[in-house]
């Protein structure tokens, strides 16, 4: 395994990270401590769960993923070697059954941190994040302006207050965003530098050979202002293993259960990973190697998110962690980039 640091910490995380949001629906909680069992023993060292979790959310299952973590760490007694991640929901009409109000104000944050806890059966979590901006802004593949809501408040500096309470009293370590542009880093960093309160430490989006949106603007905020990149759907729900270029029906897999991501499977999408694939090929790799080795050498990145339903997807996963791609492989990619740029933002 290769090892990077939390910015600004002296924290050691693995460059590849254990996504578990499968855990509680399309893995068992056997299946999810024996994918847990295997990564830490392959030197995986980083978890991320979040409170809405497992995914597609809803209420009979919600809090699933963070109770089998947690009845992981009672069995394994493992905590102190996880760095350990999770996340509050931001505003959403169809997860009210999370909590009264579903905003980032002090009582929210805090009850939300307060039912992680009790569901992972730990004292603290390492890096707590939330999940998607409260204000309403493009995020999850909204392109177009569509006209942003007069209605929210700036509460930056309460959102940073309330962390700054919380890790105070030792319930979390360290903070940071996730789904978020520019601005919102940049405001979140602007109070804390003026303020005095906690800095994010890290930004989870997505990224990978479909999506490099984050290579436009925001990259340039984690260079400069040290908030590492945590990629999420390195593999594009699995659009780039090329498993749905052979023909075969794939009706377990994610982009198939959750019809909102379909972006994955547009004409573009699958033009796109037609060219990485034989570029893969010509060089003797698989179009996963490719792929995640293509997320891993990125200078802005502090750890590439990965989530698997078998042993056999992990394994694969994990061993990527070795692929280096050469100059050569990486101008051949830029060339597919250049023509099909960012098909599924």
């Amino acid at each position: 395994m290769k090892y990077t640091t939390l910015p600004n910490t002296d924290i050691k995380v693995s460059k590849i990270c254990l996504g578990t949001m499968t855990f509680g629906q399309q893995n068992t909680e056997a299946e999810g401590h024996a994918q847990m069992d295997y990564a830490l023993k392959k030197g995986v060292n980083f978890f991320d769960t979040a409170e809405m979790y497992s995914v597609p959310a809803n209420e009979a299952t919600y809090g699933s993923t963070e109770k089998i973590i947690g009845t992981w760490f009672k069995k394994s007694g493992n905590r102190e070697k996880i760095v350990l991640a999770s996340k509050i929901a931001g505003p959403n009409a169809n997860f009210g059954y999370m909590r009264e109000k579903l905003d980032f104000s002090p009582t929210s944050i805090k009850y939300a941190v307060e039912n992680s806890l009790k569901r992972l059966q730990t004292d603290y979590i390492d890096l707590y994040q939330m999940h998607w901006p409260e204000r309403k802004t493009n995020c999850f593949g909204q392109r177009a302006f569509t006209g942003f809501e007069d209605s929210w408040q700036d509460n930056f500096r309460e959102v940073l207050e309330t962390f700054d309470g919380l890790i105070k009293e030792g319930k979390i370590k360290h903070i940071g965003v996730s789904n978020e542009n520019s601005w919102g880093m940049m405001r979140f960093l602007e109070e804390s530098k003026y303020q005095n309160l906690p800095r994010i430490k890290t930004v989870q989006n997505p990224y990978n050979l479909l999506n490099r949106l984050f290579e436009v603007n925001s990259a340039e905020v984690s260079k400069y202002e040290n908030v590492g990149l945590l990629a999420y759907s390195p593999l594009a729900f699995g659009t780039l293993t090329g498993k749905f270029l052979t023909g075969d029906e794939h009706p377990n897999a994610r982009i198939n259960l959750f019809p909102q991501y379909t972006r994955y499977a547009s004409e573009q999408c699958t033009e796109a990973t037609k060219l990485y694939q034989e570029i893969a090929h010509k060089h003797g790799l698989t179009l996963t190697q490719l792929a995640m080795g293509f997320v891993l050498q990125q200078p802005f990145l502090t750890s590439a998110i990965i989530g698997a339903t078998t042993l056999e997807q992990l394994k694969e996963n994990i061993d990527t962690i070795d692929v280096v791609l050469s100059k050569e492989i990486i101008a051949e990619i830029n060339k597919v980039q250049a023509v099909i740029p960012d098909p599924a933002p």
